[in-house]
């Protein structure tokens, strides 16, 4: 596979020798370097590069926004939205395209991952004889499971030799390749590796942000859960390269179903340094980035332009710029108010730059968070409240008129979405470029949302813009460079679902440790608030008996899927939550919206198309096209259906 194999090589050899790890700070350091020879790979210096370069990889995926959009759009969180391309609506399967073998945003993993995983290979071949200990040469192994648990999920069996035999690190370029099974796949490339990780890994990380004993945990936990289902297979949802649904040491699905439960309530038992945040408003909280809870993530930094991986003034999109949260911003830089263009384009979480590639449809705000007033979540998820900032952008204006000729300054309310819907709002007293309509007594324009449209919809405020450099008392900053934030990868808060699904799908439970159980520590954080988004005003308020006992007795795998929607929306898991469960093509079978105008607010019903072959993305057609194999045999590479 020329392309591929290419890339794997000249990837792993040319990773080690720009990022060089060091362990005299408490950071990974990066350092730009000229030599690219397999040989330096062979060095303690290409070594510890190599390891650098997997957790720099990170950012070639997570807050990548094509890839992104591969896991958001076409599932029961997002659709496109008004300024939206094909690759948004092609993701949508609702008729506006059909996923191909080139689309580009479906092959990102693939092109990603087998980079990481021979510089891995590379690391774990050479550690030892550079004198590096087994909890260093655990991170390799961690990183190697870690992509391959990613490839399988996306594209079924994939290959463990690339070029110099299983597992081993390839350095010359070879034109053919072997897809292995899914089972050979769990068991030879993903669940030793990740149980070596737990065994040697430390409790804490080595430097801040580096992998632990829990994060292993973690992910070998979501690795015997979502096997167990590919085993279970309960809706008959095709697997390639084919083969039985047997796995190779006998074990049926109910036997990994428990080690999910197992291993997940172990990483709660045993929390090293990681918490559950007290509020889930500060899971989020830009000034709270890299706290307790979270695990991993894709790391940026606004201290440098080379080592964010993106241009800190004007960014463009894909490669390592973390622009994910652009796509879910509608275009508010369009509200203008009595002349004045009152909501301005500012780096701050609520704001950033607006790109309107993909919206919620209005399900997810009647039905994953219908509970609104109890359950903070939705509250700290969403930009429900779009407020003046014409001072900072240089407007002298004290005060403008806004809804019922009502003055409004700077920080109040322009434009609400209203938490309970409103008969009375009044769409046609503004038939502007607002969108929005008045209610009597308020002086902010609002929309009902069961009424938002592809056009104007809540933006993603857990994910918003959050920068340091500029005085944001009288200042824009600098809201068109990507963002520097860290991308949430993996949460201390997901041991609790994990745990809760595989009691569902079956595993004997641990007292005190029941699917309801665990569920109710989330939804108990939930119902604390201590600060209201929306309303942008402290709010003391605990209403965790109430979320509590509203917690159904019996809990279903759909329930627990909208638990997991109300923890992690938008955060790019949605579409491996679906698949794993097998209700893609259920819970996302249709969505409700309004058209691509601001002054559209009669939704309609739009059903989508998705196919079991869906459930696997198609191999990149470049890489097969490299291939020195038959035109029979490529036909026989690529996954059925594209």
């Amino acid at each position: 596979m020329k392309k591929f194999n290419n890339k794997t090589k000249f990837l792993a050899v040319f990773a080690s020798a720009l990022l060089i790890g060091s362990c005299t700070k408490d950071i990974i350091q990066e350092e730009t370097r000229g030599v690219f020879t397999p040989e330096f790979f062979e060095t303690e210096l290409g070594v510890n590069g190599g390891l650098t370069f997997l957790y720099q990889n990170l950012r070639d995926i997570y807050g990548q926004a094509y890839y992104y959009n591969s896991m958001e759009t076409g599932t029961d969180e997002y659709t496109f939205a008004q300024s939206a391309d094909n690759n948004f609506k092609t993701a949508d399967l609702s008729g506006e395209g059909e996923i191909m073998s080139d689309t580009y945003t479906t092959g990102i993993q693939w092109g990603n991952s087998f980079p990481a995983i021979n510089t891995a290979s590379g690391i774990i071949e050479n550690a030892s004889a550079v004198g590096l200990d087994n909890a260093v040469i655990a991170e390799a192994r961690f990183f190697r499971a870690f992509n391959y648990f990613l490839l399988v999920q996306q594209f079924g069996g994939v290959p463990l030799d690339l070029g110099s035999g299983e597992l081993a690190f390839n350095n010359s370029a070879v034109r053919t390749s072997t897809r292995n099974t899914v089972p050979e796949v769990y068991t030879i490339g993903i669940f030793p590796d990740l149980i070596t990780a737990v065994n040697d890994l430390p409790d804490s990380p080595r430097l801040t942000g580096t992998v632990t004993k829990n994060v292993a945990r973690l992910y070998l936990a979501k690795a015997y859960l979502t096997y167990g289902w590919w085993l279970e297979n309960p809706r008959n949802i095709p697997t390639y390269p084919d083969t039985p649904r047997t796995d190779p040491d006998g074990r049926d699905a109910q036997w990994y179903f428990q080690q999910a439960y197992d291993i997940a309530v172990q990483g709660i038992d045993n929390p090293g340094p990681y918490s559950l945040q007290e509020y889930f408003y500060d899971v989020h909280l830009a000034s709270n980035d890299r706290h307790s809870e979270m695990m991993l993530y894709a790391d940026r930094t606004e201290e440098s332009e080379i080592y964010n991986g993106a241009s800190l003034g004007w960014s463009s999109t894909g490669g390592s710029a973390n622009t994910a949260v652009w796509m879910v911003t509608s275009n508010y830089t369009t509200i203008n108010v009595d002349g004045v263009a009152a909501v301005q384009r500012e780096a701050a979480q609520s704001y950033g730059r607006p790109w309107t590639r993909m919206a919620p449809s209005i399900n997810v705000f009647e039905e994953t968070f219908a509970e609104k007033e109890l359950d903070s979540r939705y509250d700290a998820t969403f930009v429900t409240s779009y407020r003046g900032n014409w001072n900072k952008g240089g407007v002298s204006d004290p005060t403008i008129t806004a809804a019922n000729g009502m003055e409004i300054a700077p920080g109040d309310a322009v434009i609400s979405f209203l938490d309970e819907y409103d008969p009375t709002v009044d769409y046609s007293v503004n038939g502007g470029n607002l969108g929005a309509g008045e209610v009597a007594g308020r002086s902010d324009y609002v929309i009902n949302l069961n009424e938002i449209n592809r056009r104007f919809y809540p933006g993603l405020w857990k994910l918003g813009t959050y920068r340091t450099d500029h005085d944001t008392e009288n200042s824009l900053g600098q809201p068109n460079g990507a963002l520097t934030r860290p991308f949430p990868i993996a949460k201390y808060s997901e041991f609790y679902l994990v745990a809760a699904e595989a009691a569902v799908k079956g595993a004997a439970t641990q007292a005190g440790k029941s699917a309801r159980d665990l569920v109710n520590v989330l939804r108990a954080r939930a119902g604390k608030w201590r600060f209201d988004n929306g309303e942008q005003e402290e709010r003391i308020e605990d209403n965790s008996s109430a979320l509590t006992a509203a917690t159904p007795t019996t809990i279903t795998i759909e329930y627990i899927l909208a638990e997991r929607s109300r923890e992690y929306f938008g955060e790019g898991v949605r579409w491996l939550d679906l698949v794993r469960t097998q209700t893609w093509d259920v819970l996302a079978a249709s969505y409700e919206i309004a058209g691509n105008d601001a002054t559209d607010h009669s939704p309609v019903v739009t059903t989508r198309n998705i196919q079991p072959h869906h459930y696997l993305r198609p191999i990149p057609q470049g890489q097969i096209d490299d291939l020195d194999m038959t035109e029979a045999e490529k036909i026989a590479y690529q996954n059925p259906g594209y």
